[in-house]
């Protein structure tokens, strides 16, 4: 297949690479010393065990005005940059062209092809006005949810640390060939893609995590394993996930696992930092509505009360302001001996 990943960062960076050594043709979007970098040296990837790979073969970059049409099209830029570039999408797309969002959080296409009274409905939070889901035409899409540790660490450049999974599943429920294909191309590339009756099952999976422990380590600093080891960030992370629960459980779906299987799954990470944590670090833009504020608008709609998680995303955003205003990042510096003995 031809494939178009749109962001090469650490998803898109190192989902390209191994899909192009299985032998798909990958192309990434890109900009700036990031597409200079893939360019000229192609992706490099890091690994945990001390490799490196140094992809070139079925890999080359673009800008948009350099792109073409695609058989597939991944989307792995954040959901708050989406809608900047929606209405480009469609330039990459031929007849059957399929688009694979690849977004943190509740994804613009949700509530399409969902059935009941909120069917087609938009949240303010994921697409203001409704604008990527009248640029994204919804029969192009497969729902798929990343569960992947990477990070970016410079242009062309990512660290892979752990899990292989993209569950993904056709927004109707069907088992079509044109999933079937796609999932087969990334088994070959040695990811796990298992196709789901319900996919949106497995958007709250992720969503359950993402909700508490995005929001909580922006503001602690602390990575996953000590979120849900410490008392209280455990007792935190399990009040917003309650909540988070509730508001899943109205809209029919069912939770395979308890909210302490989850954080103990989530423990057994390790000190990984989680993609909000990275950016406040780097001084970038969070994704907060997406991941946090489209639960909040989401309990309003159906009746759930989010306490917690409001108080969280209120000082999240304060936060994301901040840096903003300021054009500052927020990193941790280790005390020196003469200030750790006061």
């Amino acid at each position: 297949m031809k494939i178009c990943i749109v962001g090469a960062g650490a998803i898109g960076g190192y989902l390209g690479t191994r899909l192009a050594l299985a032998g798909e043709e990958v192309t990434y979007l890109a900009r700036g010393e990031n597409l200079a970098a893939i360019r000229d040296h192609g992706m490099r990837i890091l690994h945990g065990d001390g490799r490196e790979e140094i992809v070139q073969r079925n890999v080359s970059a673009t800008d948009w005005g350099g792109a073409g049409e695609y058989d597939l099209v991944i989307l792995t830029v954040k959901a708050h940059q989406l809608g900047e570039i929606a209405d480009r999408i469609e330039s990459l797309c031929h007849a059957d062209t399929v688009i694979l969002p690849m977004q943190n959080g509740l994804p613009f296409w949700y509530f399409s092809n969902h059935g009941g009274e909120l069917e087609g409905r938009s949240l303010e939070a994921v697409d203001p006005g409704g604008k990527i889901s009248a640029a994204i035409d919804a029969r192009r899409i497969i729902g798929c949810v990343v569960f992947i540790a990477a990070m970016r660490v410079g242009p062309g450049v990512v660290r892979y640390m752990g899990s292989n999974r993209f569950p993904m599943g056709e927004l109707d429920g069907r088992t079509t060939p044109r999933i079937e294909k796609i999932s087969a191309a990334f088994v070959r590339a040695g990811f796990e893609a298992p196709i789901h009756a319900d996919i949106r099952d497995e958007v709250w999976l992720k969503l359950w995590g993402n909700v508490s422990f995005n929001p909580i380590s922006s503001l602690t600093h602390a990575t996953l394993s000590v979120i849900c080891t410490d008392p209280d960030g455990r007792s935190l992370a399990a009040r917003m996930m309650a909540e988070t629960q509730a508001i899943a459980e109205k809209l029919g779906i069912r939770f395979r696992l308890s909210i302490d299987q989850r954080l103990d799954g989530a423990a057994r990470v390790g000190c990984h930092k989680t993609s909000m944590l990275q950016d406040v670090e780097a001084g970038r833009a969070l994704e907060l509505d997406a991941l946090v504020g489209s639960v909040v608008e989401l309990g309003a709609l159906v009746g759930v009360a989010t306490p917690t998680i409001h108080a969280i995303y209120q000082a999240a955003k304060l936060l994301d302001r901040s840096m903003l205003a300021d054009r500052v990042s927020v990193r941790t510096v280790p005390l020196g001996d003469e200030l750790t003995s006061i």
